[in-house]
């Protein structure tokens, strides 16, 4: 393990509990953000501090990128490619689009630069503790010998199939904690205006047939008034577009994912991409004169 030279690019709400995790797992890593607050306290841990990308990646024999989005992952991928050496290997852990995979494929074919997509589910929580589940695409060898690495970060990391695979799952999976979310705000709401008490509604969800991990994790956020702030709202609206844009791709017809993704944008217009991403769900709680945390004492009925 500790031979290989690591770089990491990204040290948001969950890059950084990875790189911390492939620290401790012995790794070399190097790291980098475009905040150096960011990157000062993973080189307290042992980390190499790096003052660009491109100085991370020069020496790595592996590079892991966890970025906002497909433009970020093109725009860093130009910068990068060219300067890692040949047979080194890129782990994009983003959430992305096919269309950005087969940039960075041509990209890094014509540098011998093999490339994985593994993108990550499991929140902040599973970043932190190493148990997330890395959704990865690419070559079979390529995945082989970067299974040390991927362990190090989660507890399921199997190849699902060829480049694009990763992001088409993460994809797929990630539209549904949306629409689950504003279905568990309709039914939060429904029960409260109908006189349930919030927390008792939330029990009832959290144990039954509509029990999930959006209710366990994002129900108590909506009656605190929290909205949950580990993840900005304009990145669920830019999930949803790239679910969108895959759907048309593919040609699939997802009526729903249509008008929970019109709701993330609107919601976005109003409260700014910063915003905690269950802000969105204010917009159902103001439609229907109850705002959650305020309880059924300020409930229309």
């Amino acid at each position: 393990m500790a031979e290989l030279r690591l770089a990491f690019i990204g040290l948001g709400n969950m890059g950084a509990p990875m790189a911390r995790n492939l620290l401790e797992a012995g790794f070399d890593v190097t790291v980098t953000d475009l905040d150096p607050v960011k990157v000062d306290a993973l080189v307290a841990l042992g980390a190499g501090g790096a003052a660009d990308a491109l100085t991370a990646v020069v020496a790595a024999d592996i590079v892991l990128t966890a970025l906002p989005g497909p433009a970020q992952v093109r725009a860093v991928g130009e910068q990068i490619v060219p300067a890692m050496h040949g047979g080194a290997t890129w782990i994009d852990l983003s959430t992305s689009d096919l269309d950005c995979g087969r940039a960075i494929d041509a990209l890094a074919a014509r540098h011998g630069v093999d490339v994985l997509d593994a993108p990550v589910t499991g929140g902040v929580e599973g970043a932190e503790a190493g148990t997330l589940l890395l959704l990865v695409g690419g070559d079979a060898d390529v995945h082989a010998r970067c299974v040390p690495v991927l362990a190090a970060l989660g507890d399921r990391y199997a190849l699902l199939g060829p480049r694009g695979a990763g992001y088409v799952a993460k994809i797929s999976q990630v539209m549904l904690c949306y629409l689950n979310s504003v279905c568990l705000t309709e039914a939060l709401v429904l029960g409260v205006k109908g006189g349930v008490d919030p927390a008792k509604m939330l029990d009832i969800i959290q144990h039954s047939t509509g029990h999930s991990y959006v209710a366990e994790q994002y129900g108590p956020e909506l009656l605190n008034g929290g909205y949950d702030d580990t993840f900005d709202l304009g990145l669920a609206a830019k999930d949803l577009r790239l679910a969108l844009g895959l759907a048309e791709q593919v040609g699939a017809t997802l009526a729903f994912t249509a008008d929970v993704g019109r709701l993330y944008a609107a919601a976005e217009d109003e409260f700014g991409f910063g915003a905690p991403h269950l802000m969105a769900m204010k917009r159902i709680e103001r439609d229907n004169a109850l705002i959650l945390h305020e309880g059924s004492n300020g409930a229309t009925r």
